[in-house]
């Protein structure tokens, strides 16, 4: 089964541990993608607005990381900047950001970061920034966005980037809703109403998603599935039973977060992707829905905004 990943953290790895993207001890390498049948990745730029006093400049030295890596393997992964780069006989790896912060308030960044290759931004962390607020605050919850995020959700629009609400408070995920033209994406997110974290969405957002043409990625960290020490497949395949149940197949995607989370995974790395196929089979998943989940429901939200 082909699998279009909304979200990993391998880069971040790269960048700060070292190792190389074609062989590496971490979740995702290339050998490991090509064994889980990996069709694209979103691989994201990560910049803990923390431990850095030039994200930008971080985010840069990041993307720097990826073109290197795909530059050193362009027998096996090629760049992608839009759906048709996207071909079966190679992996393509995309830019995506986790911290709207990089931009520094400026839009101009938002166009630098555009023409590097970057196809969708989350637009926070777990700060507040120039764009808005975080999730995993109480008083910021309700917050929506600030007039720079506006102008963000806008920019992004007209170049055809992709809005990813992972992470974001709940006011601003309803103003991305109100104000995107197109789908919007929440790349890393499971259910509220089966996980209660502030970082899964309300059955009120997912039937919102829906309604934009949007989708969520199943995310595999165990705090997200059932706030346990386990990373278990039963508990994806419950997540996505219930969204399905509630919204429709056509919201659901995939968004591992791979080399972003820890703790025992059932799932171990990018390479056993098939015990989530298998399991979604028993579960009677047909090959017509699995692939919408794995791939179809990614590709096409990637088409509609640009």
């Amino acid at each position: 089964m082909k699998l279009f990943d909304l979200h990993c953290d391998t880069i971040l790895r790269l960048y700060g541990e070292g190792g190389q993207l074609s062989e590496n001890n971490y979740h995702i390498d290339l050998s490991k993608m090509k064994e889980g049948d990996s069709l694209a990745q979103f691989f994201a730029m990560f910049v803990d607005l923390d431990k850095t006093k030039t994200p930008f400049k971080t985010c840069n030295e990041m993307i720097d990381v990826f073109e290197q890596e795909i530059d050193k393997n362009r027998n096996i992964i090629n760049q992608g900047f839009g759906v048709k780069d996207i071909k079966e006989d190679k992996i393509t790896g995309i830019i995506t950001i986790e911290e709207g912060g990089v931009l520094e308030g400026k839009l101009e960044n938002l166009d630098h970061f555009y023409d590097r290759g970057v196809r969708s931004i989350t637009l926070t962390w777990n700060y507040e920034n120039e764009i808005g607020y975080p999730n995993c605050k109480a008083p910021f919850v309700d917050k929506g966005l600030k007039p720079f995020g506006l102008e963000v959700v806008k920019r992004m629009n007209d170049l055809g980037m992709l809005v990813d609400v992972s992470h974001l408070s709940d006011g601003g995920f309803w103003d991305c809703i109100k104000h995107s033209e197109y789908p919007i994406i929440a790349s890393h997110s499971n259910a509220r109403a089966l996980c209660d974290v502030s970082r899964n969405l309300t059955d009120e957002m997912i039937l919102a998603l829906k309604d934009n043409g949007g989708v969520m990625g199943m995310n595999f960290c165990s705090y997200f599935l059932d706030k346990s020490k386990v990373s278990k497949v039963d508990d994806i395949v419950k997540h996505i039973k219930y969204i399905d149940d509630l919204a429709g197949i056509d919201v659901i995607a995939i968004g591992t977060d791979f080399d972003g989370i820890g703790g025992e995974l059932e799932i171990a790395d990018m390479s056993m992707m098939r015990k989530l196929v298998d399991a979604l089979k028993t579960e009677g998943y047909n090959d017509e829905q699995l692939e919408k989940v794995f791939y179809k429901n990614a590709l096409r939200v990637m088409s509609q905004v640009k």
